[in-house]
């Protein structure tokens, strides 16, 4: 698939999968037809997040659990691994958790299927760091507040979340997608949910467009 052609395909299944009342039911359809080609997948770089990589290169605290939310191919749960956090890392795709095994049969990394809007009861207020990138702009806007109080729960109290997100003015209330970039009255959504905005950085993709790199703390 070219860039194009991967966009066009993307945007026509989360389309088809948001009416039938299923927004996340689209990921497995990518992965799947991917044929274990990661150039098939526009959003895999098979490499950390910079930002997650900067962050633990400073971070002095104790590791501790940490939870990956759709973790994709893996290269962001095994460096948390790798800095010594215990990792369990989920992604809706059955096939992008298979992939992450196979890439890494020797890992520690705890992978599972798991869907946002149905998650273990036993992961709330688990998690000493929640590490969330570019998951919930994939989401449609009518599901987003679901989706930000489902990851808001899983982070322990006095816990860290981490989100890379692509922002979006206020006033624009309509966005194309996905991705469906976030604006700052749904980041406001976090401190509903017990979370207090801690520090941001702006970034810029390869494409020029503005990346928010937030980390939050839990009340």
């Amino acid at each position: 698939m070219s860039n194009l052609d991967s966009q066009t395909t993307i945007n026509n299944l989360a389309s088809e999968y948001c009416q039938k009342g299923n927004p996340t039911g689209w990921f497995e359809e990518i992965y799947s037809q991917a044929n274990q080609n990661p150039a098939n997948i526009p959003w895999v770089n098979l490499s950390p997040n910079p930002y997650l990589t900067k962050w633990l290169s400073q971070y002095s605290g104790m590791t501790s659990n940490a939870l990956v939310v759709g973790c994709g191919l893996g290269d962001d749960a095994e460096i948390l691994q790798q800095t010594g956090f215990n990792v369990t890392a989920f992604d809706v795709s059955t096939t992008a958790i298979n992939w992450c095994k196979k890439r890494f049969p020797n890992s520690e990394v705890n992978y599972l299927t798991a869907d946002l809007f149905n998650l273990p009861s036993a992961w709330q207020n688990q998690f000493n760091l929640v590490w969330e990138c570019r998951t919930i702009q994939a989401l449609p806007l009518d599901v987003r507040e679901k989706v930000i109080q489902a990851i808001s729960s899983m982070v322990k109290p006095l816990g860290t979340l981490l989100v890379v997100t692509h922002s979006r003015d206020n006033e624009v209330t309509s966005p194309i997608g996905p991705p469906w970039p976030l604006n700052d009255l749904e980041l406001n959504l976090f401190s509903k949910y017990g979370l207090t905005e801690n520090k941001r950085t702006l970034s810029y993709s390869n494409k020029g467009t503005e990346i928010l790199n937030l980390k939050y703390l839990k009340n």
